[in-house]
């Protein structure tokens, strides 16, 4: 029996295709319905809910941030029919069955705590001419950027996530062949981080850092918006930035420098005016030449948010892609920040950052994009149909 049709989705026969698929998936030998023994059933992270997963979820090993453009033409009722279809292959590939029409089902199985998650950039409210709802101001320009094209920008985001690098390349790809008839791909960032450590550690990126230390605890204020639009409540706002670490230059620096400009120790992530990794840094504190120990352009001094509830959730994943003839990596971060309002969380923190960070010497934003991440669906439902229904 073949493969049910991605198109009888996209033409509003998604009953039709549903009946055929169940109809394959119950087929006798099928992997994906074969009845795993307890100590094989695979990590899953539920798809349905307030939120869309893959947000306040546990990070997971593989990232792929994937941004795209919309094809000429395209307006809210495709949108429509194309947030059916990911939504549809999403819910599927997360739990570990095979999504419509997947030409590999064998690959389905282990989900691996993949997660999907979907974003508007600007782009897509004007092709749907719901610039009144858009809740997305350009960023402002920032001295330190220098900003290129194949990493910024976008109206369609897709956020993948897994623990495994075959389900993530998997997902990835159905997804992408979903898209095809009504978006193409403007650039595809891939990231990492360490397996080899207990969830809840904080990570350290490639310049030896723990990344992360400072995390916000009410998400209900930090992160997840609660008024406005009403599309978008249970939603937030993402900041995708890719920085990049001229880690040649980093290598050089003597472990004094390098703390001086983080204004914590590299050893345990403490502040210089502290011994543990979660220790408040005192910022008044001075040292015996009279200066203050965290110095007034270290970077955990500029990033600290005044009020915790202005803190942002960060989720970030280095990225190590080419070596120059010369033995010189490609390397950074894949910095995505999550957050209810752009303009009291995001901006005034890299206004800060991009003026007088110590640790500009060494990184450099190369691409930048926002995105709104609408809230999460029930069963029956699809993301974004509070905007495009």
């Amino acid at each position: 029996m073949p493969h049910p049709s991605r198109r009888a989705l996209i033409g509003g026969g998604a009953v039709a295709a549903g009946a055929a698929t169940a109809a394959y998936l119950a087929r006798p030998g099928t992997p994906s319905t074969a009845e795993p023994a307890p100590a094989e059933i695979p990590a899953v992270e539920p798809f349905h809910g307030t939120h869309q997963a893959g947000i306040a979820t546990p990070p997971q090993v593989h990232a792929a941030f994937l941004g795209f453009d919309l094809r000429p033409g395209i307006a809210r009722a495709d949108l429509g029919r194309l947030m059916r279809l990911l939504t549809d292959d999403a819910r599927r590939l997360t739990a570990g069955r095979t999504g419509l029409a997947d030409a590999q089902p064998e690959l389905a199985g282990l989900p691996a705590r993949l997660t999907v998650t979907f974003g508007f950039g600007p782009g897509l409210f004007r092709a749907a001419k719901l610039e009144h709802l858009r809740p997305l101001a350009d960023l402002p320009a920032f001295p330190v950027d220098r900003l290129e094209k194949r990493w910024s920008g976008g109206d369609l985001l897709v956020q993948l996530c897994a623990d495994d690098g075959v389900t993530l390349a998997h997902a990835l790809r159905l997804i992408v062949k979903d898209a095809r008839d009504f978006a193409t791909v403007r650039w595809t960032q891939r990231g990492f981080r360490r397996s080899a450590q207990p969830q809840g550690q904080t990570q350290r990126n490639l310049m030896g850092q723990l990344d992360g230390t400072v995390q916000p605890a009410d998400l209900d204020r930090s992160v997840w918006i609660s008024d406005g639009p009403a599309w978008l409540r249970g939603g937030t706002l993402m900041v995708l930035r890719r920085i990049r670490m001229d880690l040649e230059k980093w290598d050089a620096a003597d472990e004094g420098t390098k703390e001086f400009a983080m204004g914590r120790r590299l050893s345990t992530g403490a502040p210089l005016t502290g011994t543990r990794e979660h220790d408040e840094p005192d910022l008044t504190k001075t040292a015996a030449t009279g200066f203050t120990v965290i110095d007034d352009i270290a970077h955990i001094r500029l990033a600290k948010a005044a009020d915790p509830a202005l803190r942002m959730l960060r989720r970030g994943y280095n990225y190590d892609e080419t070596v120059s003839p010369d033995g010189v990596t490609d390397s950074g971060l894949i910095f995505a920040c999550y957050q209810a309002d752009l303009a009291r969380q995001f901006v005034p923190v890299q206004r800060r950052l991009a003026a007088s960070d110590l640790l500009n010497d060494w990184t450099t934003p190369i691409g930048s994009a926002v995105f709104a991440l609408p809230p999460g669906c029930a069963e029956d439902g699809w993301i974004g149909a509070g905007l495009l229904a």
